[in-house]
This record gives structure tokens, C-alpha cells and sequence, in this order.
């Protein structure tokens, strides 16, 4: 067989340039008629082809395209340049509006929320005759004095009792006022504001002057500090607790001389009886509570 292959002659062996191209390989019509047309208009620069490779191969089949989606590429270009053609024939036709004086569109005038209601007559005010307005003006006085008290407001120098009752001669109030571990017996007589405490006057007894004003606290947020004498014998306990037992004793005096003053210094805190104390140190304490420092080691 090789023998034979050599002795065939070289005229009868085809040059690969001449080669046809397998049936698989060739391309459509339309391919060809489009490559035809790119040579009228003009040269194109080509790549060189390697030597051994046919000029009008593809490099891979996958390049070749098939005629149905060449079909389908060319309806899609023809249907895109008749919507075009169409859009600019539609505004040609239309005719240029000139622009708006406000610069744009027209803005909606927006509705006004209740415009639609009818306005509320409002009556005028009347006039109130002198019993009225003192009448609104005592509640108004009274709501604001309740206020205050819910708040702890209260004016402390205020006058309790706008006039002192009067006492008859032989007129005579005892009472008994507690303070931690303090206990004063006071006994209220009408006089001219003398008060002797332990048989000693109340200056002398309570030195400083604000032992002496808690003492007196009741007398003169009562109007009375002028109209009564007050004999007192007071034990225990120290100096502060002492002025606060007395100031207990002089309030409930007060309240059975008068009555009426009870709600005013229960609510200032004169007829409560605080026995707060302090509290005893245990063995092993610093103090009442206060324990040592501990120590591991």
C-alpha cells in the first residue's frame, strides 16, 4: 500500500489551499452573503492565516452560527427600527406645548382639613355679681390650699387660728408631751406668755435659740404665745429631745383649749408622737450595726 501511494504522480495530489471544505464546516448562505457585501465596501484588514490552516475555515465550530438564530436576530432588528420609526412619527405630530409660568405643573390645591364645618358660636362671658366672685374666689383658694398640702407645701409660719380663744380666770389645761426618751408635763393657765420649765425661765433652760423656737412652735403658729403662762417639768433624754417633748405637751394643750386647731397642727406633725431613738451598740460591734473589718489571716 505505501508503494503504491508513492508512485501516484504529484499533478494528481490536491494542494490544501484547494481543499473543500468539509459539508459540516461551510457556512449559510446568509453568512456568505454578508461577507460578500463587507468586500464591496471595502478592504478589511485581516488577520494573517498560519501556514497549513484553509483561509476560509472557523477556528472552532462553535463560532458558526446556526441559520435559525440569524433568522431570529434579523426580526428582532427589523421590529426595534419599526418601534422607532413609529415613536418618531408620533412626536412629529404632536405638537410643542409651551412651558408652564410656573415653571412646572400646576400643583393641586390641597383641601383644608375641617373646612367643610360650621364654626362654634362662642357665647360671651357674663358678668358675675360680688357674691358670686368671692364664692369662686374662696373655691379657688381652698382648691389651691388642698394642692399645696398633697405636695407638702405648706407655709409653716402661717398663723393656724386667726383669733386666740379667750379664757376665763380660773382656767386651767394639763397635758403630757413625749420626745424619744423625754417626757414634759405642761400646764396651760391664762396669762401674759410666761413659761417656766423646770422652774427656770425657757431662755435659760434651752440656750440656743432654735431649741427655744421648736418649744414655742406651737404658741406661735397659734396666735396664743401672748395670751397663756405654761408651767413645765421635763426629764430625760437630752436637750433636743426635751424642746421636742415640750413642743408635743404645749399642741395638745392647745387642742383642749380649742378644738378647731386639731386638724391644722395634726397636719403640721405637733401632735405626733415620734419615738425614734437610737439604737443600742450589741458587744462585738462597733456600733449598733457596724460590724469589723474581717480579716482572712
Amino acid at each position: 500500500m505505501m508503494d503504491e501511494d508513492r508512485q501516484q504522480p504529484e499533478e494528481q495530489q490536491t494542494p490544501p489551499e484547494e481543499r473543500q471544505t468539509p459539508p459540516e464546516e461551510q457556512q449559510p448562505e446568509e453568512a456568505l452573503a454578508e461577507d460578500a457585501a463587507t468586500e464591496a465596501e471595502g478592504p478589511v484588514d485581516e488577520a494573517p492565516v498560519p501556514a497549513g490552516e484553509p483561509a476560509g475555515q472557523p477556528d472552532s465550530d462553535e463560532g458558526a452560527q446556526p441559520e435559525e438564530a440569524l433568522a431570529e436576530d434579523a426580526a428582532t432588528e427589523d421590529d426595534s427600527a419599526a418601534e422607532e420609526g413609529a415613536a418618531g412619527e408620533a412626536a412629529a405630530a404632536t405638537p410643542e406645548q409651551p412651558p408652564a409660568a410656573d415653571g412646572g405643573a400646576k400643583k393641586k390645591e390641597e383641601a383644608v382639613p375641617g373646612a367643610e364645618l360650621e364654626p362654634i358660636a362662642i357665647e360671651p362671658e357674663r358678668e358675675l355679681d360680688a357674691e358670686e366672685r368671692a364664692r369662686r374666689e374662696a373655691a379657688e383658694e381652698e382648691r389651691i390650699r388642698r394642692e399645696r398640702e398633697q405636695l407638702g407645701d405648706v407655709d409653716e409660719t402661717a398663723p393656724v387660728a386667726a383669733k386666740p380663744a379667750k379664757l376665763s380666770g380660773d382656767a386651767r389645761f394639763a397635758a403630757t408631751g413625749k420626745r424619744k426618751s423625754s417626757v414634759a408635763r405642761v400646764i396651760l393657765t391664762p396669762g401674759n406668755g410666761k413659761i417656766q420649765v423646770n422652774k427656770r425661765s425657757i431662755d435659760e433652760y434651752f440656750p440656743r435659740s432654735y431649741l427655744q423656737s421648736v418649744a414655742k412652735q406651737p404658741l406661735t403658729q397659734t396666735g396664743y404665745e401672748d395670751n397663756v403662762d405654761l408651767r413645765i417639768r421635763v426629764h430625760g433624754g437630752g436637750i433636743s429631745g426635751q424642746a421636742a417633748a415640750v413642743r408635743h405637751g404645749i399642741a395638745r394643750a392647745l387642742c383642749d383649749v380649742d378644738p378647731a386647731l386639731r386638724p391644722e397642727l395634726k397636719r403640721r406633725g405637733m401632735l405626733t408622737r415620734d419615738a425614734r431613738v437610737k439604737e443600742r451598740r450589741k458587744a462585738g460591734l462597733k456600733k449598733a450595726r457596724k460590724k469589723p473589718q474581717f480579716s482572712k489571716r
